[in-house]
Formats: structure tokens, sequence, C-alpha cells
């Protein structure tokens, strides 16, 4: 479910590759670019169409579950947690009838606690940064926690992956952070921000995660799907450098960002228009730390790539695209 995403189209595609027979849920209006040239079982509806959702998973064995609504910049949150929490609901309640062997979430890395430099958070630290993250994470949170008690419950087979910023070729909607690189390598980054940075890793790492987590992850387990921390000065650097350009020079310090993003709050409450810089989008920049990813490494045998290599594939993909 999911399948037409940025991550979800790359778990598929692992998954066909690998020789597995592959259903997909589509919604009729969701682009099939990613997934076009697959060999896959094609299944029509959103994750509100009982129907459709019980004809999609009746008789598979595992779900890799990937939709999201990452719109983080509404000004109306409805639309998030109607998405994120009560579709994902119904189809949980639906995959609890079924003998799935797994339910492998999506989940983010924004339901981790923030560590510090030389102490990189796990899953089990104690979560600090509760209402900074606005509603975009709050659904977050309480999807992830709705999947964790459906498994406590009520049997769920399920495992959560905490995923990081995902880089790499093939981001044609493109995500949010995505975007961003898209711009540099297009010169029209001329600044960074000082002191801001996130987890990162390459997307076919974590496809590569989500796909072993079916068949090594721990049920009811939280996984970090992180290979990384890079500073925006360093994240903007690769992608630049991938494509023959000078990275921004100009380092904004973070004062102006948090200036800024109230500045366009005023102007979406005048305009009643919604704009992605935001006082949220400011705290997810700024609420960020390095992870621990060695739970992944250790119970679902995961070895991720340098993720600069798919950050420099992702800026050459942004160029060659137009």
């Amino acid at each position: 479910m999911g399948a037409s995403g940025f991550l979800g189209s790359h778990v598929t595609r692992h998954l066909v590759e690998r020789g597995d027979e592959v259903r997909v849920l589509l919604r009729r209006s969701s682009t099939t670019k990613p997934i076009e040239d697959l060999d896959v079982e094609r299944h029509y509806g959103d994750i509100f169409d009982e129907r459709a959702v019980r004809a999609a998973m009746a008789g598979c064995d595992t779900v890799y579950y990937c939709v999201v609504d990452t719109r983080a910049w509404l000004r109306d949150a409805t639309p998030l947690f109607r998405t994120n929490v009560d579709g994902l609901r119904h189809v949980l309640d639906i995959a609890i009838q079924l003998n799935l062997r797994r339910f492998v979430f999506t989940s983010t890395i924004g339901t981790i606690a923030v560590g510090e430099v030389n102490s990189p958070a796990t899953e089990d630290t104690p979560y600090n940064w509760k209402g900074r993250g606005g509603p975009y994470i709050e659904s977050r949170r309480r999807a992830e926690d709705l999947v964790l008690r459906y498994t406590r419950e009520h049997g769920l087979p399920a495992v959560v992956m905490c995923v990081a910023n995902t880089y790499g070729p093939d981001d044609w909607q493109p995500t949010p952070h995505g975007a961003l690189v898209a711009m540099v390598a297009r010169g029209r980054m001329p600044v960074y921000f000082r002191g801001i940075g996130s987890a990162v890793v390459g997307i076919d790492d974590a496809a590569e995660a989500m796909v072993l987590a079916a068949d090594n992850g721990r049920v009811g387990e939280r996984y970090i799907v992180s290979e990384s921390y890079l500073t925006q000065r360093e994240l903007y650097a690769v992608a630049a450098e991938a494509v023959g350009l000078k990275p921004p020079a100009v380092g904004i310090p973070q004062f102006v960002l948090v200036t800024v993003g109230y500045a366009m709050a005023v102007v979406r409450r005048m305009r009643r228009r919604d704009y992605r810089f935001t006082p949220t989008s400011v705290q997810l920049l700024r609420w960020t730390s390095p992870l621990d990813h060695g739970k992944a490494v250790r119970e679902l045998h995961w070895q991720p790539r340098p993720a600069i290599e798919s950050i420099r594939g992702a800026a050459r993909f942004f160029v060659e695209r137009g």
C-alpha cells in the first residue's frame, strides 16, 4: 500500500526483483510512473474502500504499509489525521482478520527522541520533544501508537520502521526534502542554515530495511532506519558537487530561520493560504539529531551504504529530468 510513493515504489521494486509475487493497491489518481515497468498485480481504491482493501490483502502473507500524508504545512490538519490515523485504523481492522505473517509499517524518525552528538538516540530513548513537531508529527505518533496497540491487543504481527529522510533517484513528486536537493542541483539554493542537519538514508537501503523487516523483524518492535547525520551545509555540498556546481556558500543563522517562519505564519493568516515554510517546518528542521541504527543492523542484518552516494544520485536525477 502506497506503492506509487517514493519509498513504496522502491519496496515494490525490491520485492519484484527478488522474485516475489507482488500486489499493489493504488488510487486511480496516483501516478504509476515509478512502477510502470514492473510486473505486479494492480488493485485500485483507497484505504477507506473496504472492498478494495480486503481484495488487495486477501491471500497475501506480508503487507508493506507505506501510505502517509506528509503535508506538514497545512493550516487545517484534518487531512493529516484522516489519512495517517483514521485511514490506517480502517486498514488495521481488516488486517487483524487475515492470517498475515508480517505487517511492515512505515513510521518516521519524528517519533524517535532527539539525542546528542556524542549520545545518539535509540528506539528506547524516552521521547523528549512532545508538542514541538506540530500536527504532522502528532499524527505520525498516534499512527505508530495505534499499530503497536493493535499488536498488543489484537495480535497484529506488525514491525514498525522509523525511517529518516530518504534520498535517491526516481523521486518524481518530489518529497519535501528531495525538493531542497532539487533546488541545490539546479543552482537555485544560494544559502544554507547554520546548525541545521538531518538524519539521512539512501532510498534503496531504506527499502531493503523494509524487506528485511518482514523476514527478520521482531513483532511489536521499532527499528531506526537512518544511515548517518548530515548538516545542511554538508548535504547541500554533496548535491551541488555531484552535478558540477559550487555549493551554497552563505550560512544563515538559525534566528533568521525562526523569524522568517513566524513572519510566514502571519502571511498565511492574512492571505488564508498554505505555504510550506511555517513555524512548524522550522521546528522540524531544528529538532533533529544523530540516531543509532545498531538495532536494525543486529536484528535485521541491515547493512546500509553511505547515504551521500544516494544524495549524489538524487541530484543527478533532478538535473537529468529537466
